[in-house]
């Protein structure tokens, strides 16, 4: 019987990485896949009375690298932190058929749900590799992760192949370029099987090559699995992203595609202000702050 899903293998191109050690990192069982989309409805956070995220409606599916876009104090950030219960919230949000509201966050990071924070989270004493090993639980004790081993874990080996950092295995994290540690911490996301990316402003201060290999990077990723950028780089939003969705004080205030959104006069008017008259052409390069 032919399956409806898409297999990492097949969505792999010309010049791709390659297939064997990309779909051991980002394959899972086709009957799992049909589920694994972010489904938002009413989504609710108050904070001392204040609402900062008042009934947001999201739904994003693989394949769809969506990104969150919005004015300082829009509930970007905070929207991300009710997904993976750092935030109280109410309404639901459910990720491969699982309700995520009202759950601890370890128990939303088992359900598949990872996140990266502006800061790079990394054992810096620690190499490439022993991040990736704790990362992954590989059961062994704290003496032997300082130790160097002898054979690497087929996934964990595929992640680090993914995310570009094979060559540096045996490297202190520490070292790492600033972009460098942003890749080792999706791959950290992608050995703990993380099947839903929470990424906030992954690409900030990272220079123009390595916002070009993190887009690059996240498409690959985004193609089994469903990824979600809070981003305020507008240059990088327009070369990767697939869809975007605008948040205003806490709401939804326009989704579509880049073109879509950008034209949309409700959002030239919250970026640029109704003073801004003829600026309003230029809405399409105006960054997220």
């Amino acid at each position: 019987m032919t399956d409806d899903v898409t297999t990492p293998a097949s969505v792999l191109g010309e010049g791709s990485l390659d297939p064997q050690a990309l779909e051991t990192v980002i394959a899972a069982p086709p009957s799992r896949f049909r589920h694994d989309y972010l489904e938002v409805r009413d989504l609710r956070v108050v904070f001392d009375g204040f609402v900062a995220v008042d009934g947001v409606d999201l739904t994003v599916t693989q394949g769809d690298l969506r990104f969150l876009i919005g004015p300082n104090g829009a509930g970007k950030t905070t929207i991300v932190d009710a997904i993976t219960g750092l935030a109280p919230a109410t309404g639901s949000v459910r990720f491969g058929g699982v309700e995520l509201v009202g759950r601890a966050s370890h128990k939303v990071a088992r359900a598949g749900v990872g996140r990266t924070f502006q800061t790079a989270s990394v054992f810096d004493e620690l190499s490439v590799l022993q991040n990736l090993d704790i990362a992954a639980g590989a059961g062994r004790g704290a003496w032997s992760l300082l130790r160097r081993r002898r054979t690497v874990p087929e996934t964990v080996d595929a992640a680090l192949e993914t995310v570009g950092l094979t060559h540096l295995r045996d490297v202190p994290a520490g070292v790492l370029a600033h972009g460098q540690k942003q890749w080792l911490e999706i791959g950290m996301l992608l050995v703990q099987d993380a099947r839903l990316l929470l990424l906030d402003e992954p690409v900030a201060g990272m220079s123009q090559a390595e916002r070009e290999e993190t887009g690059q990077l996240l498409q690959r990723i985004g193609e089994q699995r469903t990824v979600v950028v809070v981003e305020h780089d507008m240059e990088f939003l327009r070369s990767f992203a697939s869809s975007v969705t605008v948040l205003h004080q806490g709401r939804v205030l326009s989704e579509g595609t880049v073109a879509q959104v950008q034209a949309d006069p409700r959002v030239v008017e919250v970026y640029l202000g109704r003073s801004a008259g003829a600026r309003g052409s230029a809405a399409g390069e105006t960054g997220g702050e």
